[in-house]
């Protein structure tokens, strides 16, 4: 569990406003372990979202290094990044961001698709997953089909299902009620458990931080706290 999946080195975001520079991220550095669970937070402005994104790869530093599994992506572009963004990295959006002509089913494998995994690898993943986030016989339906709460199930069993080692989730309970939001994260707390993957949200939801193993206060595009509880 020693094993840094994350490392973020002495990292930079300047944004050009009317002429004025600003800092969203200002010379950050952060370590994230293998299978942590961990939430960043602060108050608007503070840089959270940006350094998701730069965690990510959708977005790139000014200055500083991003390193992933190993990998030193802040220099990755095109191809080469979406490939490994594709390999290595799960999303969780607050708008579920489901392709809304696809089944519940397709929506989960269309990552596996692209990895070029076989029908039957697909077939038994979907079934394992979706039992997991309580979706069971509900693969055929449509994303129009499912209740707030359900869609923010798929997007977390697409997000997982290709075994990626990083659970990217960036205010996932932002569009749930809190009895629907507290069931999900105790789902993904329970999945982080069984598999060993990486979760690190972006939230301002207090029962997020509450339930995280580890939060990360920023302010003004800094890390303010850095607190691990047990």
């Amino acid at each position: 569990m020693n094993e840094n999946v994350i490392e973020i080195q002495q990292v930079s975001k300047i944004y050009d406003t009317n002429g004025d520079s600003v800092h969203a991220v200002n010379m950050l550095s952060l370590s994230i372990r293998k299978g942590e669970f961990t939430a960043i937070a602060g108050p608007s402005g503070s840089g959270k979202t940006t350094l998701l994104n730069i965690m990510s790869g959708l977005d790139t530093p000014t200055s500083g290094n991003v390193m992933l599994s190993g990998r030193l992506i802040s220099g990755l572009k095109g191809s080469e990044l979406s490939d490994f963004r594709r390999d290595h990295i799960g999303f969780i959006f607050q708008s579920y961001n489901l392709i809304p002509v696809l089944t519940v089913k397709e929506n989960i494998e269309y990552i596996m698709l692209l990895q070029g995994l076989s029908d039957k690898e697909r077939k038994e993943r979907v079934a394992a997953i979706l039992s997991e986030v309580g979706l069971s016989g509900m693969e055929d339906r449509l994303p129009n089909q499912l209740s707030g709460g359900q869609q923010q199930r798929v997007a977390i069993a697409r997000a997982m299902v290709s075994r990626p080692d990083i659970i990217l989730a960036d205010e996932p309970t932002a569009n749930l009620d809190s009895h629907t939001a507290s069931t999900l994260l105790d789902i993904m707390r329970e999945l982080n458990e069984k598999s060993g993957m990486t979760f690190v949200f972006s939230t301002h939801d207090s029962m997020i931080m509450e339930k995280a193993r580890r939060l990360v206060l920023l302010k003004d595009g800094m890390v303010d706290r850095d607190e691990v509880r047990g």
